[in-house]
Order: structure tokens, then C-alpha cells, then sequence
């Protein structure tokens, strides 16, 4: 079974944007917040979306 079309993470440095249902790393600044997404892009095999300056998303395409 593929997984297709999924949010497989969240990323923030406003707890208060994220949504629930899904894992979500909080950040302390912009800089800690693209590291992590960077990362996380690459252990899920996902690509990551800057949705704003304080949310990025990692997506399964």
C-alpha cells in the first residue's frame, strides 16, 4: 500500500496555527523551524511546504 496525497507532519513557531490530527513539532524560531523541516523531509520521504513565515507542512506527494 502507497501513502499519496498525505500531511504527514506540521512545523511551527505558533503552537496556536497548528492543526490537530496530525504529529506537530514545535519550534522556538524561524531558523530551528526550517532545520526541522529539512530533516523531517528527508526521514519521511516527504516534500516541505512553507505554507507561512511561522508554518511549514511536510507533504506526501
Amino acid at each position: 500500500m502507497m501513502i499519496e496525497k498525505l500531511i504527514l507532519a506540521v512545523i511551527t513557531t505558533n503552537p496556536k496555527k497548528a492543526p490537530s490530527g496530525t504529529a506537530v513539532f514545535h519550534c522556538d524560531t524561524k531558523e530551528e523551524m526550517e532545520t526541522v523541516a529539512a530533516n523531517l523531509e528527508a526521514i519521511l520521504d516527504g516534500i516541505a511546504h512553507a505554507l507561512t513565515e511561522e508554518l511549514f507542512i511536510i507533504v506526501k506527494h
